[in-house]
């Protein structure tokens, strides 16, 4: 049996700004959302539309956070590292991790394909068994040509920052319908759970999913169980399911 000091959690959630509904029904869910990521157990948590600040939510809502979101949602024992992609009339969000192992160095790079959409990618070294392991946190834009575009941004960056012999995850939001981009990210060497056997890992949209928009990739690093949580508390947080993927980090 593999030692479990040697398998790595990863889980990817866009969170919806911590908030659901629509009009007088909007609802706080940041709260709900605390508890859910902690219940995910994994050693690295990327997360999406995650808001530093929000002067109209702030003092529309009576419970909102005094601190960042990021920083909210860190389980104990957790680092929150955080970067905006977009500023907004009434605050910012952008793409944040959390994990139970060291950070050793974080970057952010702007991938933004045209001025409606702000994109970014946020990449975090972090220290695993003494070993460094690059995990990049990415939200692709709504348009296929961007998301094209995009992946090659990313997968230069992969070229340019990561030595070839260390072991890379890449998880987020790729709005990717029909895992089209898998393509490009497997001629990159990242390799997804797409060949393992179970259920369809569906999680958009969340109260009746129908697709997978939202995926975890790895180079070094073998899949060898994946799942999203199911079930009303989770249909009801956010308009997209959480992701999670063991791996095996390679030597």
């Amino acid at each position: 049996m593999t030692s479990p000091a040697h398998t790595l959690r990863v889980a990817t959630y866009n969170i919806h700004k911590g908030v659901q509904g629509i009009g007088p029904a909007r609802r706080l869910e940041i709260h709900n959302l605390g508890h859910a990521i902690e219940q995910l157990d994994a050693d690295i948590i990327c997360l999406q539309e995650v808001r530093k600040m929000n002067r109209q939510a702030a003092a529309r809502f009576t419970r909102w956070p005094e601190m960042p979101q990021a920083d909210f949602l860190a389980p104990e024992g957790y680092t929150a590292v955080y970067e905006t992609n977009a500023v907004t009339r009434h605050g910012e969000h952008g793409n944040a991790l959390l994990t139970r192992w060291p950070v050793l160095h974080q970057r952010h790079q702007d991938i933004s394909d045209h001025r409606f959409e702000q994109r970014g990618l946020l990449h975090v070294v972090i220290e695993v068994e003494g070993r460094p392991v690059h995990a990049i946190v990415v939200h692709l834009g709504l348009i296929k040509g961007s998301r094209v575009r995009q992946v090659a941004q990313l997968n230069e960056f992969i070229a340019r920052e990561v030595p070839a012999s260390e072991a890379v995850v890449v998880a987020g939001d790729f709005n990717d319908w029909g895992a089209r981009m898998r393509y490009a990210m497997n001629a990159a060497g990242l390799r997804d759970s797409s060949d393992l056997r179970g259920p369809r890992t569906l999680t958009y949209p969340s109260r009746l999913p129908v697709a997978q928009l939202d995926f975890i990739y790895g180079r070094h690093l073998s899949p060898v169980a994946c799942n999203v949580p199911r079930g009303p508390i989770w249909a009801r947080m956010s308009d997209h399911l959480p992701l999670v993927t063991d791996f095996l980090l390679l030597n």
